[in-house]
C-alpha cells in the first residue's frame, strides 16, 4: 500500500493540502457573506482538488475494509479524511435549486468517511441510518433502553449527554490539535507524533460528520415539507360564486310614466322601472321573491308607502305605534307652522 502510496507522489498529498487549505479558509469565515464570489470561488477550487484526490486514492485502493488500522502507514492516515472534506465543502454551495441535490451528496460522503473509520474501528459511534428516515441501521434496545412503546424521556436524555459529551471532546481535540500542528507541518516530529496527530484529526471529524449528518436530516425535512406546502392546492377563502354577465347600463325610473319620459331623453340607453328591475333580478336568482316589494297597479309611492306603514302598526310594532301616539299628541298641542318663526319680521 505504501509503495502504490508512493506512486501517486507528492501531487496527491498536494491535492489534500490545497483542499484542506480552502477549506480552512472557509472555515474561518473571513468572507461577510458564503453567497460572495471569492467565496464560492474557494469552495468550487477546494471540492475540484479534493474530488481528484479522492479519484486517485480509489485508484490506488488505499484503503480497504478488510485490513488493520496498523496496516495504514502513518503518512496515509491524512487520506482518510477525504470524504469527510468533502462533505463539508459541498454543504458550503448556495445554489438554492440544488439544495436538495447538494445535502444529499453531503450526506453520502460524511456515511462514507464514517463507515470508513469504522471498519478500521475508529471511535465508537452508532452510524445514522443510510437514508432519512430508515430505522434499519439502529440496533434493538438494549436491556437498560426503553422501548418504544415506553417513554422516550430517557432516550432524549441519553442523546442529549451524548451531544455534550462529544461538544466537550472535539474542543479537547481541537486544544491539542493546535499544540501539535506547528511542529508536525515542520517536519520536527516523529513518526508516532505524526500518526497521534492524524488520530486525532479524524476523531474530530468524526464528531463534526455525526452532527452535520443530524442537521442535514433536519434540513431535509423542512426541504420536504416546504415541497409538499407548494404543491397543494391553494384552498378556497369562501363559497364559490357564480359568474355573472357584466351588466348593461340602464335607466332605473320609479315608474312606468318616468320611464317614458327618460327614454325619450336618452333613446340610447334603455330605462327600467323598479318593478321591472326587481322581477328581473329574481329571474336570475339574485334575489328571492319574498324581496321583491308587491304593488298593486295605479299605486303611486307615497299609497305604497301608507299601506306598507298601516301593515308595520297593524303587527304590532311597538316602536312604531308609540311614535305614532307621540306625534299624533304634540300635533294636538302644538298648531301648524309652530316654531318656525324664522322668516318672519
Amino acid at each position: 500500500v505504501m509503495a502504490e502510496a508512493g506512486a501517486g507522489g507528492p501531487r496527491l498529498a498536494e491535492l489534500l493540502a490545497a483542499g484542506r487549505r480552502l477549506w480552512e479558509e472557509l472555515d474561518a469565515g473571513t468572507e461577510p457573506s458564503s453567497g460572495a464570489p471569492a467565496v464560492q470561488d474557494k469552495v468550487r477550487q477546494g471540492l475540484d482538488a479534493l474530488q481528484r484526490a479522492a479519484a486517485m486514492v480509489a485508484q490506488l485502493e488505499l484503503f480497504s475494509e478488510n485490513e488493520e488500522l496498523d496496516e495504514v502507514s502513518s503518512a496515509d492516515l491524512k487520506f482518510l479524511l477525504l470524504p469527510a472534506l468533502l462533505g463539508a465543502l459541498t454543504l458550503k454551495q448556495v445554489d438554492l435549486s440544488r439544495r436538495q441535490q447538494h445535502l444529499e451528496s453531503a450526506r453520502d460522503h460524511f456515511l462514507h468517511f464514517l463507515k470508513l473509520c469504522r471498519s478500521y474501528g475508529l471511535g465508537t459511534f452508532q452510524l445514522p441510518p443510510t437514508s432519512p428516515g430508515e430505522e434499519g441501521a439502529k440496533s434493538p434496545p438494549g436491556p437498560e433502553e426503553p422501548s418504544d412503546s415506553q417513554p422516550n424521556l430517557m432516550a432524549m436524555a441519553m442523546s442529549r449527554n451524548a451531544k455534550i459529551e462529544r461538544y466537550k471532546q472535539k474542543k479537547e481535540l481541537e486544544n491539542k490539535l493546535a499544540s501539535m500542528r506547528s511542529f508536525v507541518e515542520s517536519g520536527t516530529a516523529d513518526e508516532d507524533q505524526i500518526r497521534e496527530f492524524y488520530m486525532l484529526q479524524i476523531q474530530k471529524w468524526i464528531s463534526t460528520s455525526l452532527e452535520e449528518l443530524e442537521s442535514i436530516d433536519q434540513e431535509m425535512v423542512i426541504l420536504k415539507n416546504r415541497d409538499v406546502a407548494k404543491q397543494a392546492p391553494a384552498p378556497p377563502h369562501g363559497p364559490s360564486r357564480p359568474v355573472r354577465a357584466p351588466m348593461r347600463p340602464f335607466i332605473l325610473a320609479r315608474d312606468a310614466a318616468q320611464a317614458r319620459v327618460f327614454g325619450a331623453g336618452y333613446p340610447g340607453l334603455p330605462t327600467m322601472t323598479v318593478d321591472d328591475w326587481y322581477e328581473q333580478r329574481r329571474r336570475q336568482g339574485i334575489v328571492s321573491g319574498q324581496s321583491v316589494p308587491q304593488r298593486a297597479p295605479g299605486v303611486s309611492d307615497e299609497e305604497l308607502q301608507k299601506q306598507q306603514q298601516e301593515k308595520k302598526e297593524e303587527e304590532d310594532d311597538e316602536e312604531a305605534l308609540q311614535k305614532a301616539r307621540n306625534w299624533d299628541d304634540w300635533k294636538d298641542t302644538h298648531p301648524r307652522g309652530y316654531g318656525n318663526r324664522q322668516n318672519m319680521g
